[in-house]
């Protein structure tokens, strides 16, 4: 059976400070086994190493992952055919679609895959798939904003009522730059560039800091709405310091082009090289069944992108997500000129 390294040497540069997962095989040969799979991922492990923990005891397949905040698709270039990975998981549209258009994917299309993966949320050809949808919300003040005045829309973020009232992250991050690409793919350039110089001149602040900071403005009276994904709203329930900056606001889910809420994705795509590629399409089809989907509601306050699938509690409270059908491959081609658009209004200035 040929040999494969699956350990940090050798590693793209910028990859010295990798993160080992449970159960990863490090500093040593890892032969491609019937009994395994492996997974590079831009995922925190903690974060979806239950289900892998649920996979496992389903089939007896063991999952093995590197984490890294950068650098694995440069990382799976550079091995080329001798790279260990079977699959790559990241927690954005845009990083999936860079891993496609670097060639180091693979299609896979499958009944369950296709059945169960809406077409907004999967490649046309099959290198990519959704794992869970993370709507891009409108959190607003409980106290300065009545659900009848706050914005129904993203469009209506650039209303002059809003002058001096919104807080945002920094526009050329990368859940900011999928809404301005939504924004592009809805109403061509021209009108998306309009409704950013009309956002950015409705900002309270320079754009700064996380999602999370921009609910803890509003909480301080710096900001009365910003924009965040959904899942920050249950995890900052969850933790003490907090809590009271969730408990200030309330989630809107704004349409956009009148059509439903911006969402992203947390996704996965087969490499090219996958030396375990049965193990890996298995562990694909696993992910989109109706436990893990599941569990990452609960776990994590992410949406399922298989119908019928519930929802974490929280979820429900929260309001109905109607989400955009916009393909997201679609809205990913268009992510260079939503970056240019940001440099050109001087979003961050």
């Amino acid at each position: 059976m040929r040999k494969r390294t699956f350990a940090l040497a050798g590693a793209a540069a910028g990859l010295a400070a990798l993160l080992i997962g449970p159960g990863v095989i490090a500093q040593q040969q890892a032969s491609v086994n019937s009994g395994e799979v492996n997974v590079y991922s831009y995922r925190q492990p903690f974060l979806i190493q239950p289900m892998f923990d649920a996979f496992t005891r389903d089939t007896g397949v063991k999952v093995n992952v590197v984490f890294a905040k950068k650098g694995l698709v440069e990382r799976l270039k550079q091995e080329g055919r001798n790279s260990p990975a079977d699959l790559i998981f990241t927690v954005d549209i845009g990083r999936l679609n860079d891993a496609y258009d670097s060639g180091v994917t693979a299609p896979v299309e499958t009944a369950q895959l296709t059945a169960n993966i809406p077409a907004a949320f999967r490649q046309a050809d099959g290198h990519w798939y959704g794992l869970t949808q993370r709507a891009r919300i409108i959190y607003a003040s409980k106290d300065r904003v009545s659900k009848d005045d706050a914005p129904k829309s993203y469009e209506e973020l650039a209303d002059p009522k809003w002058a001096g009232r919104i807080c945002t992250r920094a526009g050329n991050h990368v859940y900011q730059v999928a809404l301005t690409a939504a924004m592009i793919a809805h109403h061509g350039e021209e009108k998306a560039e309009a409704w950013l110089r009309g956002l950015k001149s409705n900002l309270a602040r320079k754009p700064q800091g996380n999602d999370r900071a921009q609910v803890k403005a509003i909480s301080e009276g710096e900001c009365d709405i910003s924009l965040g994904n959904n899942y920050y709203f249950g995890l900052m329930l969850q933790n003490k310091e907090q809590f009271a900056w969730a408990q200030a606001v309330y989630p809107v889910f704004p349409t956009i082009d009148d059509t439903g809420t911006h969402v992203n994705i947390s996704g996965m795509a087969l490499t090219k090289a996958s030396p375990n590629r049965d193990n890996a399409v298995m562990l694909m089809e696993f992910l989109t069944g109706d436990l893990a989907q599941q569990m990452y509601s609960e776990q994590n306050f992410e949406y399922p992108v298989v119908a019928g699938v519930p929802q974490a509690g929280l979820l429900r409270s929260m309001g109905e997500l109607k989400a955009d059908t916009m393909a997201l491959d679609r809205v990913a081609a268009l992510r260079a000129d939503a970056f240019k658009l940001v440099d050109k209004v001087g979003y961050n200035d």
